[in-house]
């Protein structure tokens, strides 16, 4: 990047669901964008950003002025005393964060207590999800269990049958391990060529975490498990709905964990408080929380929800079954659908990639629709089944562009463009999506989301 580019950065608005406000969220989420709400947020979100800093080239004019009040100045904060830690002795985002928080689809239907709740991806940063926006799929809704009286079963194919309290499991050997979990149905919209507006609503059921627990090798080993004959194992879950999912061990065994941490901290009630199952690389339905019992078996356990859920119906009305790996995907979060750019010139385009099969080995980026590609920055670290950050400089003259990230693991295997994956897979999935995220932005700068090859 030259010195000139650099010192045109062009400036980006922000999605629109970072900083709308609680009421216009709900008419969303009860209406829909129409022309009319669509038009109001426009003209509100410039007035708001005009009335703040300017907008378009004034942003870097007022910026650069010596005139500026917010340096020349004493501030408020810089002649009193602030707070201190016993005003908010559990730390919480600044009030100027509020509006990035999870957010339930529009489009979904909720039945009882079951809900999606969506990871703002295109307001983080890293690679790794903060607890509290870390995305969430309830069958049944969450519990805040007492973990005093939860109890671990480990039954089947083993020696001893075993019951372990938490106080139990929290005496064994322990590791900690960053993993991505991916909903099996994230991006599942797509299929049908529905083209929801920002990447938390195509790509949020998408979290990266430290998670920390007993490595189930361990436990098995505690409880002499028959590993010869016990090529599998069924993990059920505490929650009304019963969850119950198959873990191949032949695969899995030496990385599943059976975790009570996250980020440092005991897991949070809505992700499985105390204990579940992380199963790297594999969909998160597998993830069992409020894990109960775990049962070694000698063949698949075909239960209600992979013999009936998360499969995928094919062109020819079978069903494509036990198909629990992530496969290799990325997207590209700013820009993103929902945001403009304010201006013409240097970008810092950034995203994530994942895979379910081991580390991203490249991605590349392209600013015209596929028909050129560039290699992106890999920023470090670069973890096996763990998000990996990406960078790429992008100098926009203006005029109209398609912005596409494709991932390549270290098995070799290149995310695909949504074509070639319908014509395998036919239109009718609604799991397992795992091609090429497009975002259009127009020659005024709006970006949106579009579906191209």
């Amino acid at each position: 990047m030259s010195h000139k580019e650099s010192k045109q950065r062009g400036q980006i608005r922000q999605a629109p669901e970072n900083f709308l406000s609680p009421d216009l969220i709900n008419d969303l989420s009860t209406h829909g964008l129409d022309d009319k709400r669509r038009g109001f947020m426009r003209n509100g979100l410039l007035a708001a950003l005009g009335g703040a800093v300017g907008v378009g080239s004034s942003l870097n004019a007022f910026a650069n002025s010596e005139g500026d009040p917010a340096i020349l100045e004493k501030q408020v904060w810089q002649t009193t005393l602030g707070k201190n830690v016993a005003t908010m002795p559990y730390g919480v985002p600044s009030i100027y964060e509020a509006n990035l928080i999870r957010r339930e689809s529009p489009g979904l239907t909720r039945v009882s207590a079951a809900s999606v709740a969506f990871t703002p991806l295109q307001g983080l940063f890293g690679i790794i999800t903060p607890n509290g926006l870390h995305f969430e799929r309830q069958h049944q809704g969450w519990y805040n269990i007492d973990p005093d009286k939860h109890r671990l079963m480990v039954n089947g194919l083993v020696k001893h049958n075993r019951v372990f309290t938490m106080n139990d499991l929290m005496r064994l050997p322990s590791v900690s391990r960053i993993h991505f979990i991916e909903c099996g149905a994230n991006t599942g919209l797509e299929w049908g060529n529905v083209a929801v507006p920002t990447v938390q609503y195509t790509h949020g059921m998408l979290s990266c975490c430290e998670f920390t627990g007993v490595p189930l090798a361990v436990l098995l080993e505690e409880c002499g498990a028959d590993l010869k004959k016990g090529k599998y194992l069924l993990a059920e879950g505490g929650d009304g709905s019963g969850m119950t999912r198959t873990i191949n061990l032949e695969d899995m065994l030496n990385e599943v964990i059976v975790a009570w941490g996250m980020n440092g901290e005991m897991l949070r009630p809505e992700n499985g408080f105390p204990l579940r199952l992380v199963v790297p690389g594999v969909q998160g339905v597998s993830w069992v929380k409020w894990l109960r019992r775990l049962e070694v078996g000698d063949m698949p356990y075909a239960t209600k929800d992979e013999a009936v859920h998360y499969n995928d119906l094919m062109p020819s009305g079978l069903s494509r079954q036990y198909t629990s790996i992530q496969e290799c995907k990325s997207v590209i979060t700013t820009p993103s659908g929902g945001q403009q750019l304010l201006e013409k010139g240097f970008y810092n385009v950034t995203g994530l990639a994942w895979s379910g099969r081991g580390k991203i080995r490249r991605v590349d980026v392209s600013f015209d629709g596929g028909n050129n590609w560039k290699t992106a920055r890999l920023e470090t670290p670069v973890l096996s089944k763990a998000l990996t950050r990406f960078n790429i400089d992008w100098v926009w003259d203006g005029s109209p562009a398609i912005l596409q990230s494709r991932a390549i693991d270290d098995t070799g295997y290149v995310q695909p463009p949504i074509k070639m994956l319908r014509d395998v897979r036919g239109t009718r999935s609604i799991y397992h999506n795992n091609a090429i995220q497009s975002w259009k932005v127009e020659s005024n700068g709006e970006v949106s989301n579009v579906q191209v090859g």
